[in-house]
C-alpha cells in the first residue's frame, strides 16, 4: 500500500527494507510491516525475484496451481490472495474507541462513555476503530482555558449567592439590633421616670424633716428663754409669773400635738430608712398600724448587713432613740405618721 510505504519512509527506514517488509507481510498493514522491519534488522535483504518465485510456489501448492500459469490465472490468484489478506486485516482490526450512536461523539474509554451517558441520558453506544489522537499543546491550552473559565463562572455565581445571603443576614441583624435598641430606650425611660419620682419624694421628705428641725429649734429657744427669765426672777427676788397653759405650749409641742391628732387619720406611713454607715436610703410605705419590728424585717430583707434582733432605730429631728421594748408599738403610737426618717444602726 502506497500510504503505508510513505509512512514507513517518513519514519526514516531504508526503502529496500520497506519493500521487503511489505512483500513479506502481503501488505496487511502498517503495524505488521513495522514489526517485520524491527525483527529482521541487520539481516540481509533477499533478492526480490527469488522471493516472488518462492511466494508463488508456496501459494500455488495448497491450491493445486501449477507454477507455469498464464497471466490471466496469475492475476486471478493475486486478486484472491488480496481478498483473503483484506479479510484477515479486517478481522484483525481492533476497537480503539467507543462511539455514541445518538450524538456521534467518540470516547477513549468506557469511563468517559459512562460519564457522557449520565450527563446526556444517551444509552446507545458502539465500538469504533477510530483512534482518538492525543491533544496537541495548543489544544491542551485551549481545554485548560475553557476549564478555568468554567471554574471562574461557577465561583462568580457562588460569590453572588454568598453576597446575597450576607446582605439578607445583615438586614436581619440590623432589624434585631433596632428592636433591642428600642427596648433598651424604653427601659431607660422608665428608669428615669422612677428616679425622678424617687428624687421628688426624697425632696418632700427632706423638706418635712427641715421644717420639723426648725420648729424644734424655735421651741428650744423659747424654752431656754423662759428658763432664763425664771432664773433671773428668782435671783432678783421677783415673783415668778407662770404663763397660761395655752400660751406656754411651745410651737413644737403644738406641732407635735397637731401631728399626733392628724396622724390618726392616715392609714399608711411613708418611711425613709438611712443606714448609719451611709449609702443609698431605703424607702417604703407601711400601714400606720404596722409595728417597728415590721420595719426591721423590711430592712433585713433589703440588705444582709442588718439583723432583725440586733438592729436599732433612731430619729435626728426630734432626736430620739427607740428601745427594743418599742419594737412592738405601732408607727402611729410612736408618732411616725404620716412620714418619718429613721436612722438604722
Amino acid at each position: 500500500m502506497a500510504g503505508d510505504k510513505e509512512t514507513l519512509l517518513s519514519m526514516g527506514f531504508d526503502p529496500a527494507r520497506v519493500d521487503w517488509a511489505l512483500r513479506a507481510t502481503n501488505n496487511r498493514g502498517l503495524q505488521p510491516a513495522m514489526d517485520h522491519i524491527l525483527e529482521n534488522e541487520g539481516k540481509p535483504i533477499p533478492d526480490p525475484s527469488a522471493a516472488a518465485t518462492t511466494a508463488s510456489g508456496s501459494a500455488g501448492q495448497p491450491m493445486d496451481v501449477d507454477v507455469d500459469v498464464d497471466d490471466e490465472d496469475e492475476d486471478a490468484l493475486r486478486r484472491l490472495m488480496g481478498t483473503k489478506a483484506g479479510a484477515a486485516s479486517s478481522a484483525e482490526a481492533e476497537a480503539k474507541s467507543i462511539k455514541c450512536s445518538e450524538c456521534g461523539k467518540v470516547f477513549k474509554n468506557t469511563a468517559l462513555a459512562n460519564y457522557h451517558a449520565e450527563k446526556s441520558g444517551h444509552d446507545q453506544f458502539e465500538e469504533s476503530t477510530e483512534e482518538i489522537k492525543p491533544l496537541t499543546e495548543e489544544e491542551k491550552q485551549q481545554k485548560l482555558t475553557e476549564l478555568r473559565e468554567k471554574i471562574a463562572a461557577k465561583r462568580g455565581v457562588k460569590a453572588q449567592q454568598e453576597a446575597s445571603e450576607a446582605r439578607a443576614n445583615e438586614a436581619i441583624r440590623r432589624k434585631s439590633g433596632k428592636d433591642i435598641g428600642k427596648l433598651k430606650d424604653e427601659m431607660k425611660a422608665k428608669e428615669l421616670v422612677k428616679e425622678a419620682e424617687q428624687k421628688r419624694r426624697e425632696k418632700l421628705e427632706d423638706a418635712k424633716a427641715k421644717a420639723a428641725v426648725k420648729a424644734q429649734i424655735e421651741a428650744d429657744k423659747k424654752a431656754r428663754a423662759e428658763k432664763a427669765a425664771r432664773e433671773k426672777a428668782l435671783r432678783d427676788g421677783q415673783p415668778i409669773v407662770d404663763t397660761p397653759a395655752g400660751a406656754s405650749t411651745t410651737p413644737a409641742a403644738a406641732a407635735s400635738s397637731s401631728s399626733g391628732t392628724s396622724g390618726k387619720d392616715f392609714k399608711d406611713t411613708r418611711l425613709q430608712i438611712r443606714m448609719a454607715t451611709g449609702g443609698t436610703p431605703y424607702t417604703t410605705t407601711l400601714p400606720s398600724d404596722a409595728t417597728l419590728r415590721e420595719v426591721a424585717e423590711f430592712l433585713a430583707a433589703q440588705t444582709l448587713s442588718v439583723d432583725v434582733e440586733t438592729v436599732s432605730f433612731a430619729q435626728h429631728f426630734p432626736r430620739k432613740t427607740f428601745s427594743r421594748d418599742q419594737f412592738s408599738n405601732t408607727l402611729r403610737e410612736l408618732g411616725l405618721t404620716p412620714s418619718a426618717v429613721l436612722i438604722a444602726s
